[in-house]
């Protein structure tokens, strides 16, 4: 088979303040469990820390990351954008480079995995999956996009060749040009290069309001071709970010994996460690519960500014 079955993970680009979280705990173990890989790489410029990482380290080999990308010294226009877009650039160069010179599975941290990648898919030269375009970007014009959470390639893949050559000229400081534009430009001028898969296989449920909702506040079962999930954190993790969802990384307990009825919950459930302390469903009903009233009082807050402002009009 052309691909090899070892996977790699980028994480750590920022220094980790706070303790490793339990849903790329959820990441690694799922992995492990659902591919039986020959190795699980972690790249990382700053290690993880926390009882969940105790849990898995010694699972995986740690592969520090020293290497630099045409992003380091990248001046973006706006502060804030650099704080944000920064380390998800460098990892989308990173992730690239990585698979061209060692080949193998690499994925998102924020994915959990369902089946076993199938023997078909290591057959290719380099896998990639179709998702759901965003009409709004202007590049959406181009008719279709490569989601990069999830890349399959042999060593010296020819797709990822010429993936690297180009993406440092395409990058324009957006979230998608040279990430998922990019390669799905090139898979219609390289076709022999690089098999596609549907939006199923590892992108079932999308990153729109209504992907996220069926992700975490609602439940269904999921087709067999779905392979994997990728969870779109960049869009809810933090919490005051409510723009796509209100559930945010907070939320995403112990207790919420071990009894809310929900698509994510439902399928993780099984890779929660055995020895993790878990508070009862009491528990998770008053979690639910505060979760539900703080959201309420926020919509009432919005709606009451909304209120003063169509009464008073635009600020001067």
């Amino acid at each position: 088979m052309a691909i090899p079955r070892s996977f790699h993970f980028i994480f750590g680009l920022k220094p980790q303040t706070t303790p490793f979280h339990l849903a790329h705990y959820l990441c690694l173990r799922s992995c492990i469990e659902v591919n039986r890989p020959a190795a699980v790489n972690f790249h990382y410029r700053n290690m993880p820390w926390g009882p969940l990482w105790d849990l898995v380290v010694s699972q995986i080999t740690l592969r520090p990351l020293a290497e630099s990308v045409p992003l380091d010294t990248y001046a973006y226009p706006e502060a804030s954008t650099s704080v944000t877009y920064r380390y998800a650039h460098t990892s989308d160069f990173l992730r690239v480079a990585i698979l061209e010179r060692e080949g193998g599975v690499y994925a998102d941290i924020d994915t959990l995995f369902l089946r076993p990648y199938p023997d078909r898919l290591y057959q290719h030269p380099f896998v990639m999956g179709h998702e759901l375009v965003d009409p709004h970007v202007p590049s959406a014009t181009l008719g279709g996009s490569l989601c990069n959470a999830v890349l399959l390639s042999e060593p010296g893949a020819r797709f990822a060749q010429l993936w690297q050559q180009q993406m440092a000229s395409s990058f324009d400081g957006s979230w998608s040009r040279h990430s998922t534009f990019l390669p799905y430009e090139i898979s219609r001028a390289h076709p022999e290069t690089i098999a596609v898969e549907p939006e199923s296989s590892f992108f079932h449920l999308d990153w729109t309001r209504e992907g996220i909702r069926r992700l975490f506040e609602t439940s269904e079962t999921l087709p067999d071709s779905v392979y994997s999930l990728h969870l779109w954190a960049h869009l809810w993790w933090e919490s005051g970010r409510t723009d796509v969802s209100r559930f945010h990384a907070d939320r995403l307990t112990p207790e919420y994996i071990a009894y809310a009825n929900t698509t994510y919950a439902r399928y993780a459930r099984r890779f929660l460690p055995a020895n993790l302390k878990l508070g009862s469903r009491a528990a998770w009903t008053t979690q639910r519960a505060i979760a539900q009233a703080t959201d309420a009082a926020s919509i009432l807050k919005a709606r009451a500014a909304a209120r003063v402002r169509s009464l008073t009009g635009p600020a001067r």
